[in-house]
């Protein structure tokens, strides 16, 4: 874990015409192949009203007089949409289109125990910056080790809007904030019953969708009270990437990589075109067999003479056509399945102006399932005397034995089934304290825990035993090599380790496994190798918060207006648990590394204020001239103290014309999972920065770094000069390391600056356009480099003497 620096600057624009949308635009709609055809939804500036507590600050003011740019989603747009995942809707804004909504929360995209799972990402600066709130009030999160929110656990029809802030958020609700705020307001004061209903499913039959509400609340004691509840229910079914042709027809799926006849570089030639047909070079569904041992497989396991098809350089190990496993459908779902139950209890009550209470209650259980990618094996190697070996090529055209690389679909693909349930509660009391100030004291309480069942995982010691099949001299049986002889290490040519998950010799559960051929394993065999494992995970947020705001109306008043104000205190405290399952711990399986069981936790106390300065208002030029300014103090358990604090401004010269800014630095403390993850195992695709055809990718100091390392390494220069592990299929492997947190990692800090102007011509009814523009720069950005990475920060740095190259 390394903190780096990281920036982005960018421009954006918004126009809502709300009074020609309906006209110009009643048809139109964005729809993925999944899904049945809706209608975009409108999200909007805020519009300018009475003065409410609104995104982004905690003192009450008309929602335009906010100076970082917010842009509104409402309720009935999401609704009207027609979808039942809410983060579907929003990730049509420009501002949120790197969230990770249906289509990526399943499958080979999703992590491990993130199946499902919904978050978003604001400005593509990561969910871990993006800072999600309810209501104004931080939410719990929905991934262990993280502080990132679940969406799917938010209530969709008690959604009023959603608020979308970039910038400045930190000083006004703490950390994480560094790219903005996504605040979902919901329906209060609701009165009467509401019941909705819904089914769809797309063009080609598939992909259902299935959803029903229902709200019923009711004021009482002269509208002093109230009480809500609400159920909703959502199913969506499981699209396979078999069932589009765009992801699972090897003739219209397409990659873009290297092209063939650019080899090493022709400038005339261009470097990268489409291909199709794509597959996986030198593998394939029932194995690709090598005899000689030369690399190059010469037969399929079924027998056939193997064609290797066309091997694509530069590409992650892939081909074109041949005998090779297609690459199409490959990576599993496009998206899970997903059923949500949510029950909701929202009350209130006011005892006097100066004193109401408020209740929130929730419980949302999600259960999601997906098929990700199959196992494989890249170059295991069968014994001469391997007994299927033998009946399969013969016994005198396998006396080198066979190296086997496969793509196991037989096995059963591997996937994960995942139920997530979240609670959360909201306690507080809030009133007047005169005419001029009011208060705010509430407790929030929330927990996520989760069960997540991986299916069709290897079991290492079982699998290669299996393997590792020779005939019975006794009975001429097919039989486990480690059933004959108990005491040797298992297949010493793959494994080479004892026996940890069953006991070797006569009566042993081992069965003899097959894999050449399609479909050719014993049910019973299957049953001896594979396991299910079953991951566990709480995280717990505790928040205690308290606040006044209010104004100084009563002692002076600035020519805008009165100085406006808002102060208090909060305390935090968050915990997250993670089990792996025994299997994973242990590192049994064959394709986990061990993990650790990972636990943590840290605890912070805070103080705010915030000012807002009306220094002008309903003057020639100067319809509104205001500024802003907050601040929060903060000490954490894990890293001491940090300040945050913003100032900003907005100036109306005419009302149909509004310029705003701001500028800010955000910090955002390390999560758990940054801090306190144990080291554990893991593997990694690694993508050689020294190939020829990266060299150029790099700093000035790559190429030299790279000869250094590989002359080291006993290369001569001719061998330098060709150096291209891509070029080679076989090359494109994975390697083995650690990975865990950082206990000394310190806060990350950004400064953001934002400006805009907000054009609303009075002699065009209802037309809004904003023009915004925003820079990010984050210093000791917080960050887990991949192994690729790692490898380039190695050969980029002026030297090889640095700490990437250890």
């Amino acid at each position: 874990m390394k903190n780096h620096n990281a920036r982005m600057r960018e421009f954006s624009l918004s126009v809502s015409i709300a009074a020609l949308f309906s006209v110009l635009m009643p048809n139109m709609a964005v729809a993925q192949e999944s899904q049945d055809t809706q209608p975009v939804p409108e999200a909007t500036e805020a519009d300018e009203g009475e003065a409410i507590i609104v995104t982004g600050s905690r003192i009450a003011r008309p929602e335009l007089n906010v100076a970082n740019p917010v842009v509104a989603v409402s309720g009935e747009s999401i609704e009207k949409s027609g979808q039942v995942n809410v983060t579907d809707v929003l990730i049509r804004n420009p501002a949120l289109t790197a969230s990770i909504g249906g289509s990526l929360s399943g499958g080979a995209d999703a992590g491990l125990g993130e199946t499902g799972v919904n978050r978003l990402d604001l400005r593509n600066l990561g969910a871990d910056r993006t800072l999600v709130l309810v209501n104004g009030k931080r939410h719990v999160a929905g991934i262990p080790n993280t502080a990132s929110v679940d969406i799917n656990s938010i209530p969709q029809d008690l959604i009023e809007r959603v608020d979308v802030l970039t910038g400045g958020a930190s000083a006004i609700y703490g950390a994480d904030g560094v790219s903005g705020v996504v605040n979902f307001i919901l329906k209060r004061n609701f009165d009467g019953i509401t019941a909705r209903g819904q089914v769809g499913i797309s063009d080609k039959g598939n992909a259902g969708t299935r959803f029903f509400s229902i709200v019923a609340g009711k004021n009482f004691a002269g509208d002093r009270g109230n009480i809500a509840l609400a159920y909703e229910f959502s199913d969506r079914d499981r699209l396979s990437s078999f069932d589009r042709d765009f992801s699972g027809d090897p003739q219209v799926n397409r990659g873009l990589f290297r092209n063939r006849d650019d080899f090493p570089d022709d400038p005339n030639v261009p470097d990268r075109i489409l291909y199709n047909n794509l597959s996986w070079a030198d593998s394939a569904p029932d194995g690709a067999v090598d005899l000689d041992l030369d690399g190059i497989p010469d037969f399929t396991g079924s027998g056939l003479v193997y064609d290797r098809g066309l091997p694509i350089p530069s590409s992650g190990g892939r081909a074109q056509g041949g005998s090779n496993t297609p690459t199409a459908g490959y990576f599993g779902d496009l998206e899970p399945s997903l059923r949500r139950h949510a029950v909701n209890a929202l009350a209130s009550y006011e005892f006097s102006p100066a004193f109401k209470v408020f209740l929130e209650g929730k419980y949302v259980r999600t259960n999601a399932y997906s098929v990700g990618q199959p196992s494989f094996d890249f170059f295991t190697y069968l014994a001469p005397d391997n007994a299927f070996l033998n009946d399969r090529f013969g016994v005198a055209n396998t006396t080198n034995g066979a190296l086997i690389s496969r793509d196991n679909f037989d096995f059963g693909v591997r996937g994960e089934s995942i139920k997530r349930e979240t609670y959360r509660g909201v306690a507080g009391v809030e009133g007047d304290i005169s005419d001029n100030a009011r208060y705010e004291v509430s407790y929030v309480f929330g927990r996520t825990t989760a069960a997540g069942t991986q299916t069709s995982n290897l079991i290492g010691d079982r699998y290669f035993a299996a393997l590792d099949a020779v005939r019975d001299p006794v009975t001429g049986q097919i039989v486990c090599r480690s059933t004959l002889d108990p005491l040797s290490n298992i297949d010493p040519n793959n494994f080479n380790q004892p026996a940890s998950t069953f006991t070797p010799g006569a009566g042993s559960p081992c069965r003899p496994l097959n894999i050449l051929g399609n479909g050719v394993a014993s049910q019973e065999a299957l049953d001896f190798v594979l396991a299910n494992n079953t991951n566990r995970s709480r995280i717990t947020q505790h928040v205690v918060s308290g606040s006044v705001s209010g104004d100084f109306d009563a002692l002076f008043t600035l020519p805008g207006g009165p100085l406006s104000f808002a102060l208090g205190a909060e305390y935090r405290k968050e915990s997250s648990s993670d089990t792996p399952d025994a299997l994973i711990q242990s590192g049994d399986l064959r394709d986990f590394a061990a993990v650790q069981p990972s636990t943590g936790k840290f605890d912070v106390k805070e103080v705010f204020a915030e000012l807002n300065a009306p220094i002008l208002a309903d003057m020639p030029f100067a319809n509104l001239l205001s500024f802003s300014a907050a601040i929060r103090l903060s000490d954490y358990s894990t890293i001491g103290k940090t300040t945050t604090w913003k100032v900003d401004g907005i100036y109306v010269p005419i009302p149909d014309v509004r310029f705003r800014g701001s500028y800010s630095q955000a910090v955002r403390a390390p999560n758990i999972g940054e801090l306190f993850s144990p080291q554990s195992g893991t593997f990694a695709f690694v993508t050689d920065p020294c190939d020829v055809t990266r060299l150029n990718d790099g700093t000035q100091f790559r190429q030299a770094n790279c000869t250094a390392i590989l002359s080291g390494l006993g290369l001569t220069p001719a061998q330098i000069a060709t150096f291209s592990p891509s070029t080679d299929p076989q090359a494109t492997t994975s390697r083995r390391g650690l990975a865990g947190g950082n206990p000394n990692l310190s806060e990350e800090e950004a400064k953001t600056w934002t400006a805009g102007v907000v054009l609303r011509p009075s002699f065009i009814p209802g037309l809004s356009m904003s023009f915004d523009w925003y820079n990010i720069r984050i210093k000791g950005a917080i960050n887990t480099p991949s192994a690729t990475e790692v490898a380039e920060l190695c050969v980029d740095q002026p030297t090889i003497d640095n700490v990437f190259c250890l």
